[in-house]
């Protein structure tokens, strides 16, 4: 991380006051400009031990495991929220504190961490790491988009905590000559959906963000947010001032012809508890009694911004919500799913016919959306070796392939059209391509199957593949002159979730699936699951096979990569990077095996 070159004009006064008195009270004493340098080689000093573990005693352990090393003495001195906690233990030559323990009400990350570490010690305020203030959309100016926000809230309430006065005084005023802008800076220009989250944390800071929770609550009276968001979104106290103030200014009267909506009746709010609740069948009944339906409800809405997956499948199975419906401020499902990021929630809008074109009323489609929710430094991490596909990425890539084309569905695979009409060879072969798909990209075949309900099928018993027969189980035989094969309905049920899976996943997943139409249309599960009467050269060659698909997944890694570095921050990068170093585990494993 870079610091500022100076110091902030609030602490540089300070610091001129007191030097100031002391040479009017001691003449003998250096001269203020003098003291000032002394200062800042001061700091200059304290600086360099920043993130350093050189006489650490202490240690704050984040969320993920890391550990990030402290000085006991420095932090009491600076902070009296650390004097009291480090007055609490017991002397010892290491102490470990967690962060969600310091920071209870709010989770503050390792760079919001670093941040406020870095000024206890030198009195600076750190710059922005690269890629923790940018998001990955390329036209945003990373000025007012969703890490900025998070960023800054979580400092402000970091330092709140910390009772570091100033720190919370400097992350909140309006300072256009310093190097950053603050949240006030900031306010005009981010949705209201964020505005929601400053005074969240505004709240808890208390009476040092009474100006910041009062410029929040003056915006947010004059928007569209509705009474449920607001209630899920703040405590009860914000609630009622806005709404108090709202009634008094003869907002809500004068809003649209659908305003009424914006309290919703008794109906309504049984039917969002039900769905709070995940009892959809509780709300197909309260349907039935006629008094409204999803659409008018924002049933669909509800579900997808405040329920699991599973409930909002559920509802859509319904088939009697619009997925295009809008809200009162403009959001159709699949931008509250956007802004949600969760993967299996977009599939499922998309899969129903929910519109990427769709844009909200200041202009944004669902990409874009997601996009200015994801830090740069998240997305691009993810292709770091060992770590897996996250849900940001998986997101964008599922709404860039659903704006950018819709492939025609089916099973138009060689392997697929060889079987012909014998139905067993379709069911084994589609088991082992969704066998592969879980072991070569286990998240995104997880999605995929939970959309499709895949689990709840009856397994097909003539399937060679598993994760467990690619790490040296095994082939399951059956003897078919022994146990013809006959149709059932179980057959039929687990052949049309298998060809949907299939099918949803070449459409989000191309990549994956141009993978997976190699190995299966290459004859390579045949070259590499295992019999019974192996000998130790097939068994070689098998191995060797292994190791030659990892190879191929590699280059594809590799040559991802250079996209990415050609392209810069763009978020067209390839998922495929994010995974093809997971079969390498289990290949050496495999290879100790045999």
């Amino acid at each position: 991380m870079e610091y500022t070159k100076t110091c902030f004009s609030d602490s540089n006064e300070a610091v001129s006051s007191s030097t100031s008195i002391a040479h009017h009270h001691s003449p003998s004493s250096s001269s203020p400009s003098a003291d000032i340098t002394s200062l800042k080689h001061l700091s200059d000093n304290l600086e360099l031990i920043v993130d350093s573990s050189y006489f650490a005693d202490a240690k704050i352990v984040i969320g993920n495991g890391r550990e990030v090393p402290v000085h006991r003495c420095i932090l009491a001195a600076r902070s009296s929220f650390f004097k009291n906690v480090f007055s609490a233990k017991e002397v010892s030559s290491s102490i470990r504190f967690e962060l969600k323990k310091l920071a209870k009400e709010y989770d503050v990350g390792l760079d919001s961490l670093l941040a406020v570490l870095g000024y206890l010690y030198s009195g600076k305020l750190k710059s922005f790491t690269k890629g923790v203030c940018v998001c990955v959309d390329d036209s945003c100016a990373h000025v007012a988009c969703r890490p900025v926000v998070d960023f800054m809230v979580e400092v402000l309430y970091a330092s709140s905590t910390f009772q570091i006065s100033e720190l919370v005084t400097l992350y909140q005023i309006k300072k256009a000559r310093n190097l950053f802008r603050h949240l006030l800076d900031i306010l005009e220009n981010i949705t209201i959906d964020d505005v929601l989250v400053v005074l969240y944390v505004a709240n808890i800071c208390g009476k040092a963000c009474e100006r910041l929770v009062g410029r929040c609550i003056e915006m947010i009276v004059k928007s569209d947010a509705d009474i449920v968001t607001l209630e899920k979104a703040l405590p009860q106290g914000s609630v009622k001032r806005i709404t108090d103030s709202r009634l008094a200014l003869g907002l809500d009267s004068s809003r649209s012809s659908n305003a009424a909506s914006n309290f919703p009746d008794k109906h309504t709010k049984r039917i969002h508890r039900a769905l709070d609740s995940d009892d959809v069948e509780l709300v197909r009944m309260l349907l039935k009694e006629g008094h409204t339906n999803l659409d008018d409800a924002h049933a669909l809405h509800h579900a997808v911004a405040y329920c699991d997956a599973k409930t909002t499948a559920e509802q859509l199975d319904l088939g009697i919500a619009d997925v295009n419906c809008r809200n009162l401020s403009g959001y159709t499902v699949l931008h509250l799913a956007a802004t949600r990021k969760e993967p299996k929630i977009i599939v499922s809008l998309l899969t129903k016919g929910a519109r990427p074109s769709d844009v909200t009323l200041d202009g944004r489609k669902a990409l874009q959306i997601t996009k200015r929710h994801t830090r740069a430094a998240d997305f691009f991490n993810s292709n770091d070796e060992g770590k897996s596909s996250s849900n940001d990425r998986l997101c964008i890539e599922i709404l860039e392939q659903a704006e950018r084309r819709d492939p025609v569905l089916g099973e138009a695979s060689l392997s697929l059209a060889m079987a012909g009409d014998d139905l067993h060879m379709k069911i084994l072969y589609l088991e082992n391509r969704v066998g592969l798909a879980r072991y070569l990209f286990p998240m995104e075949a997880k999605i995929v199957m939970d959309i499709t309900q895949l689990d709840e099928t009856s397994a097909f018993p003539l399937a060679c593949l598993s994760p467990n027969n690619l790490a040296g189980s095994q082939r399951i035989t059956v003897d078919l002159n022994e146990a013809p094969f006959k149709i059932k309905e179980e057959h039929l049920a687990r052949l049309r979730a298998l060809c949907r899976s299939t099918e949803i996943g070449k459409r989000f997943f191309p990549r994956c699936a141009e993978v997976l139409n190699k190995i299966m249309d290459g004859d390579e599960v045949s070259r590499l699951t295992y019999t019974g009467n192996d000998t130790p050269e097939i068994r070689l060659s098998k191995r060797k096979r292994y190791v030659e698909i990892q190879e191929v997944l590699s280059k594809a890694f590799d040559e991802d990569k250079q996209e990415i570095d050609r392209s810069g921050m763009s978020s067209s990068s390839s998922s495929t990077s994010a995974r093809v170093v997971r079969p390498k585990l289990t290949i050496d494993q495999h290879s100790k095996q045999t």
